[in-house]
């Protein structure tokens, strides 16, 4: 089975978390990417427990490496750095998510790498960018989430920030990466030119803002909490039921009526308090008092089953082992098993890019420099007399 980036190969510089999700997108996608490790230590997410499969196969290593080679290389020894030197002209992508600076410092940025490979993709995903006053300054997820506004309005209505729940701000960015790396090549088709690629993790929290940014730029709004609301449309919300919770989205006429219909509340459509979508927003609490009360009747289940009926949008509040086993999530292959030599078979989430005539790679994540020589031999050429002593010399 043919794959989208089949013949792409990408060298992968890039630790724990935002980084390596790009990366190992750019694997499901059939691109061969070869992760470069620090020998003797690797990423390390390979040994952050809990849940340690094995020395160097932690499960958050092997949530975030999949579809990749290992190839341990010292690059502050010239030798080593000489090797990557090699590798770049025999490659489409570099992609790094260290601070500004470092590469460079290493004699690894891009001005350097151009030299060696004018058409090298030379990707970076940080947390500031290449510019800007802050360039310079570690971050984190919860940083970038905090910095660029997104916990200021996430939670509930008079209670401390909130974290989202997944770290938004490492996998937007990993996202972005990706966007940023498949225009770059696609450009590079065209004109024969690589590209920096410069990935912000904050610039991506502030891009992720769309209408609420609009809202204040137009009325000076600035949002606030809303919880699972929202701020325009009603009703739109989690309510609890006789055994959990559910969500719906019956803002627009049509799927309000239905709504009232199923609950038995059929009168509300015509009450001059909730007649239109503007009524509804204005009157938000007496809405709510209603639904509150009336979602108390029946199961999660029971509504779920009679709105899916009569086209009500609605989901149940699922804990992740029941996302897991959605059968819709299930139709979709987004639960896979993958045989791994090291820790045997593992399930895994699916990539969710489908596309016609291709099948996403799901080949195991890989032990620290499992792929060394295989990469040295084939790539470069190099003679078993030469790995060995590279790696005597604690190069590789």
């Amino acid at each position: 089975m043919a794959h989208l980036l089949k013949g792409i190969r990408v060298l992968d510089l890039t630790h724990v978390l935002a980084g390596p999700f790009c990366t190992q997108i750019l694997g499901d996608l059939g691109a061969e990417v070869i992760k470069i490790e620090r020998p003797g230590f690797g990423d390390p997410t390979r040994k952050i427990p809990p849940y340690n499969l094995r020395d160097d196969q932690s499960a958050y290593f092997l949530a975030l490496n999949r579809n990749k080679k290992s190839l341990t290389l010292d690059l502050k020894n010239p030798e080593g750095k000489e090797i990557f030197y090699a590798l770049t002209k025999k490659s489409d992508v570099v992609i790094n998510n260290f601070t500004p600076g470092t590469m460079e410092k290493l004699g690894l940025g891009y001005e350097d790498l151009k030299k060696i490979n004018p058409q090298i993709i030379y990707a970076s995903v940080t947390g500031y960018g290449q510019t800007g006053p802050y360039r310079a300054r570690p971050s984190y997820d919860i940083i970038v989430q905090a910095m660029g506004g997104v916990m200021s309005y996430t939670g509930e209505p008079g209670k401390p920030p909130v974290r989202c729940g997944i770290p938004i701000g490492d996998l937007g960015g990993a996202v972005f990466g990706v966007i940023g790396i498949l225009s770059a090549l696609i450009s590079r088709s065209l004109t024969g030119e690589g590209r920096l690629v410069d990935i912000s993790m904050l610039d991506v929290q502030i891009a992720l803002h769309t209408y609420r940014a609009k809202y204040y730029f137009v009325a000076g709004e600035i949002p606030q909490p809303v919880g699972t609301a929202h701020v325009s449309n009603v009703p739109l919300r989690a309510y609890q039921t006789k055994d959990s919770y559910i969500v719906i989205e019956a803002h627009m006429d049509h799927f309000f009526k239905n709504l009232c219909k199923c609950m038995g509340l059929d009168h509300l459509p015509d009450d001059p308090r909730f007649n239109n979508r503007a009524k509804r927003l204005e009157n938000r609490e007496e809405l709510d008092r209603i639904l509150e009360e009336a979602f108390l009747k029946k199961t999660t289940a029971e509504w779920w089953d009679l709105f899916n009926k009569v086209e009500v949008p609605a989901g149940p509040i699922y804990t992740l082992d029941k996302a897991l086993e959605d059968p819709q999530v299930l139709a979709r292959d987004m639960v896979v098993e993958i045989d791994s030599p090291h820790v045997g078979r593992l399930k895994d989430v699916g990539c969710p890019v489908k596309a016609s005539g291709v099948k996403p790679n799901y080949n195991p994540p890989p032990a620290l420099g499992e792929h060394t020589e295989q990469v040295l031999r084939n790539l470069l050429g190099y003679s078993p007399e030469k790995i060995f002593e590279l790696k005597n010399k604690g190069i590789i």
